[in-house]
């Protein structure tokens, strides 16, 4: 009966051990957080790896629905409104699918984000389906990656790629109104955000006389910032002032060398040759 007792307890503190043992993932989980906008993307996906094996075709069949990783479903989330290939997608967290082809892609943005893999999918959730055609890549991918690339002030490309297999899509985050929201706020405060009412102006609201309106006052209240010089001249630049633009352009020079600034002096240098070009 001792005997027993011991065999069952040896028993129990295995399979105790046992169950806290952690091995190392397959496919191991990657959380991704990238600023954009006023705003961030986050994603959340399983990174499966080729490990000698043929993947599209195989291990990923053609024209069938595919989680886009192992595991869970892969999960993205906008903390704003996006434009995805010129189709508007509301904030919130969604569920990438794709169907991959030869060809082209189908890319499905779904609803169904407790959902493990494709179990639990339901067509009735989708919000959104786009087909991107595949580019062939020259060297493997090992381990399937999906990554934003051509970052833009509220801009970028969302690549995944696996094997020699590439497919994207370009997103825009929309910041307009909310950019405006702030800068009319800011202006009732005593320390009023004229530089990025001046860059408001010039890169999304496209009023440059506005845009220069405000450069200017943001210089008056900064005298030696060469950095908004620079933009000021860039400004009367697009505005067809190309002699306000070389102006101001040497006085951004003149402030960036007594700052000891080497890169606004570059930057400035690279100006002016381009400017002067223009006037010829």
């Amino acid at each position: 009966m001792k005997k027993s007792i011991l065999f069952v307890s040896l028993c129990l503190c295995f399979s105790m051990t046992f169950a806290q043992v952690k091995m190392p993932a397959l496919s191991p989980v990657q959380t991704v957080k990238q600023e954009i906008g006023v705003g961030f993307i986050e994603l959340k996906y399983a990174r499966p790896s080729m490990r000698d094996r043929k993947i599209f075709g195989n291990v990923v069949p053609f024209n069938e629905m595919w989680r886009t990783g192992a595991n869970a479903a892969t999960l993205i989330k906008f903390t704003d409104k996006v434009t995805i290939n010129d189709n508007v997608l509301d904030t919130g967290s969604y569920v990438i699918y794709t169907i991959p082809g030869k060809e082209n892609w189908e890319i499905i943005f779904n609803k169904g984000i407790s959902n493990w893999g494709t179990d639990g999918y339901k067509q009735t959730e989708d919000v959104l389906r786009l087909m991107v055609p595949v580019k062939k890549l020259k060297k493997a991918v090992e381990t399937f990656t999906i990554a934003f690339e051509n970052m833009k002030p509220s801009a970028c490309d969302i690549h995944l790629a696996w094997e020699k297999t590439d497919v994207s899509f370009s997103l825009t985050m929309d910041v307009k109104e909310k950019l405006k929201a702030q800068i009319e706020t800011g202006m009732s405060a005593e320390k009023k955000p004229f530089y990025q009412a001046a860059q408001f102006y010039n890169e999304y609201e496209i009023d440059l006389p506005k845009a220069l309106m405000y450069v200017d006052k943001a210089i008056e209240a900064n005298p030696s910032a060469y950095w908004m010089m620079l933009y000021k001249a860039k400004i009367q630049e697009k505005m067809g002032d190309f002699n306000g633009a070389l102006i101001s352009s040497q006085q951004s020079m003149e402030a960036a060398k007594k700052a000891d600034n080497p890169d606004y002096i570059k930057s400035n240098t690279d100006f002016q040759k381009g400017l002067k070009a223009k006037m010829k």
